[in-house]
């Protein structure tokens, strides 16, 4: 049974003017070919990309570009938004056609895309001001843990190494020392018109990263 509209405003903290343009957010094109969500969806998607944007380069203003732009992708993703819809519930609150009911699949993205659906609802009826409201109150703690697992060194190096001479870094293993329980190794990297630069690390891989982070810095990529 579909719950009514009015707990849906509750649970959001908004309530429209016009009761029509929630209604048609919550509508799935199964349920209805014609007056359902697609619209305001595509819309929604455009309004929570500008407010998400906006809060970034507001809460991490010395942050480069490259940061941020892997920030904002996994604030606006489908898995984002379905995390969202399915803390509003939304699934009770769906207008959807009887094919889609039990595919869990399918009922994913349809949540995911009804609830950037009820964003670009919400900005309809009530502007950009609304709009973002809705977004921070219900973003913040995605926003405030957004962490961005930045490109290792290895694979830094040899994208920059392939780009610009078409080969792979040269990687030497030099030495091992240290006690058996704690050693250390000992690597050397290469790539052409570079110096051999060497790194340590308490395994082979930790000292090829250590030595390509070291000639990362050193050609300034």
């Amino acid at each position: 049974m579909i719950k009514p509209i009015k707990d849906l405003e509750n649970i959001i903290r908004y309530n429209f003017k016009d009761k029509s343009i929630l209604h048609k957010a919550l509508t799935h094109k199964s349920y209805d070919n014609k007056n359902n969500n697609e619209k305001l969806e595509f819309l929604g998607d455009r309004v929570l990309g500008l407010i998400i944007s906006k809060k970034l380069l507001e809460k991490y203003p010395d942050e480069k570009e490259g940061i941020i732009d892997k920030k904002f992708a996994n604030l606006v993703n489908k898995r984002t938004c379905l995390n969202v819809a399915k803390k509003l519930n939304l699934k009770k609150f769906l207008y959807l056609g009887k094919s889609n009911i039990n595919l869990e699949r399918s009922l994913d993205k349809i949540l995911s895309d009804c609830l950037e659906a009820i964003i670009g609802s919400i900005y309809l009826d009530g502007g950009l001001k609304s709009s973002e409201k809705f977004i921070l109150s219900f973003w913040d703690t995605f926003i405030d843990q957004s962490i961005v697992t930045l490109i290792d060194s290895k694979t830094k190096l040899q994208e920059f190494s392939l780009k610009k001479y078409k080969q792979l870094p040269k990687y030497t293993f030099f030495k091992k020392s240290g006690p058996q329980h704690k050693p250390v190794f000992k690597t050397i990297v290469e790539i052409p018109e570079s110096k051999k630069i060497s790194g340590t690390g308490s395994s082979k891989k930790n000292a090829q990263q250590n030595a390509a982070s070291k000639l990362i810095r050193i050609l300034n990529i």
